[in-house]
């Protein structure tokens, strides 16, 4: 059951990785922007600093 979670865990952190911190070239106008910036859900893109805060 452990390898099930840990397999979930991963697949949300690239998610989270894709949507919040990696710029998408297709969005950038004028700037780089991530899915979430461009959902007006973010104001910048996220660093994996900060998502690595949301951890503790």
């Amino acid at each position: 059951m452990k390898k099930v979670e840990n397999h979930a865990a991963a697949i949300s952190l690239h998610f989270f990785y894709m949507n919040w911190a990696r710029p998408h070239k297709s969005l950038a106008n004028p700037y780089a922007r991530t899915p979430a910036m461009a959902a007006a859900l973010s104001d910048h893109i996220w660093t994996c600093d900060e998502i690595a805060a949301l951890l503790d």
